[in-house]
């Protein structure tokens, strides 16, 4: 079982970046696949980035490609999201989770942990 805990988020301004963070519990962490979604008041919940647990590949959500970077560090069992160029649309809690699956699901019916969410919200 994994258990997640997000920080990181806050108010910015249009233009600003943020670096988002994912604390994991467990011994597995390297083997699942982890993404971040967010979920605008109103909206669903909505793919952002993914990344795979060994290889490290990446995939991005059309929306925030070239803006944002996911990435992990496995020995420190955290997932971390790098935000630039924020814009007002980027406005949503933020939550990370885990997929047990060898690719990068977007759906997030195949993600199997998630954490409570942080709040980001970017002002014009």
């Amino acid at each position: 079982q994994v258990q997640l805990v997000e920080s990181g988020g806050g108010l910015v301004q249009a233009g600003d970046s943020l670096r988002l963070s994912c604390a994991a519990s467990g011994r597995t962490f390297s083997m699942y696949t982890m993404g971040w979604f967010r979920q605008a008041p109103g909206k669903g919940r909505e793919f952002v980035a993914g990344i795979t647990g060994i290889s490290a590949s990446t995939n991005y959500a059309d929306s925030v490609k070239g803006r944002f970077t996911i990435s992990r560090d496995n020995a420190k069992n955290t997932l971390s999201l790098q935000m630039n160029s924020l814009k007002r649309e980027d406005t949503a809690v933020y939550l990370c989770a885990a997929a047990d699956s060898r690719g990068i699901p977007s759906n997030r019916i195949q993600y199997n942990y998630w954490g409570q969410g942080t709040q980001v919200t970017v002002s014009s």
